[in-house]
Parts: structure tokens; sequence; C-alpha cells
């Protein structure tokens, strides 16, 4: 049966050239993922507010590398986007910031970040993302962008707002942490906020 409309954006649109390095222009980098990033990564992970947010943990080095591998591959299946945010001086890994949930034919994604303990309080999260949803917009084509967090993270909530995700309501017990069911805050831009 056919649709009645057109993809907002047609498959290839991210796989066929190779994932960008971008620029937020106040000294972050978002770039892809390296392999000697893996022991950076796992030691972001040993954080306990990291273990508090996100429902993954990494146990080993080894285990991190298995992401960052995966990460990279994920690019050419156009589901997910992983960028590793750091430092344009010295190339230091702050933290991370993606496209997840990648629906191009609907042009929509969910922005996802965190920021390493060293650079948390510096705005890096919030560069990062205000960085990637302007390339999401303005260089892609996406039409919506969509961005969670668990009600209790302040933090994150500040970060949403500050780069202009409106907080469009809360998806009630809607995502499983290690300490039980968490609300959540749904934020969201479209194109032309």
């Amino acid at each position: 049966m056919p649709y009645v409309t057109s993809p907002v954006l047609p498959a290839g649109t991210l796989a066929r050239s190779p994932q960008p390095v971008l620029l937020t222009g106040d000294g972050l980098v978002l770039r892809p993922w390296r392999a000697e990033d893996a022991p950076d990564l796992h030691e972001a992970f040993q954080d306990p507010l990291m273990r508090q947010w996100h429902i993954r943990r990494s146990d080993s080095v080894e285990e991190a590398a298995g992401w960052i591998e995966q990460w990279l591959k994920e690019w050419e299946g156009e589901r997910t986007a992983q960028w590793a945010v750091a430092d344009a001086d010295s190339d230091r890994l702050l933290g991370r910031v993606a496209l997840r949930e990648i629906e191009l034919g609907e042009g929509t994604a969910e922005v996802a970040y965190w920021a390493a303990a060293a650079a948390r309080g510096r705005g890096v999260a919030a560069r990062a993302a205000s960085a990637l949803t302007r390339w999401a917009f303005d260089e892609i084509g996406f039409h919506r962008l969509e961005l969670m967090h668990a009600t209790a993270n302040q933090a994150s909530c500040r970060v949403a707002t500050k780069t202009g995700f409106a907080l469009e309501g809360t998806r009630r017990s809607a995502l499983l942490h290690p300490d039980g069911w968490h609300d959540m805050h749904l934020h969201a831009r479209v194109r032309g906020d």
C-alpha cells in the first residue's frame, strides 16, 4: 500500500557521507569516536552520577571499546549517530552527544548527551547539544528532535531548556533504572523554533 506523503529525509541521507566533525564555535569539537577513547569512556562511566542517570554501565575498557566499535558501525545503519565531545585544543574527552531513534522518513530523532565528571558545570552538554541540533535541522533537514531525561535529573532539564527544547510533558514510569521506574520529561524542538 503506497504512502500518501514522501519521506521527510530519504534513506541514505546520513550514510552517503562519512560522519562529520562538528565544531561548536566555542572550544568544543563533536567528532566520531575513536578506539583510543575507550579508557576515557570507561572512566566516565565509573562516576556515580553516570550510574544514577544511565541504564548502562561499563565494566571494563574492553567493553567500552566494544561500544565504540558498535557506535562507529551504527552511522551506516542510520538509526543512531554518536559523537565524542572533546576539547578543541587538547582533544580531551569531555562527553558524548547523540541522535538516537532516528526515523529518516518522519524526519525525527532523539537527542541524548552526557558530560564527564570533570567537564560538568562548564556548559559542555548544552553547547554540544546546541551544535548537534543546528546541524540536524539546518544541514540535514530533520523536522522534529526530542529529548528525554528523568524528571529528577534537574541538571539535564536545565540543559534541555537552555538549548531550546520545550517541555511537552511527562512520560510516567517510562524507563527502568537500577533504582526503579523513572518518570521522564519529554522535551522537543521543531524545525523553525
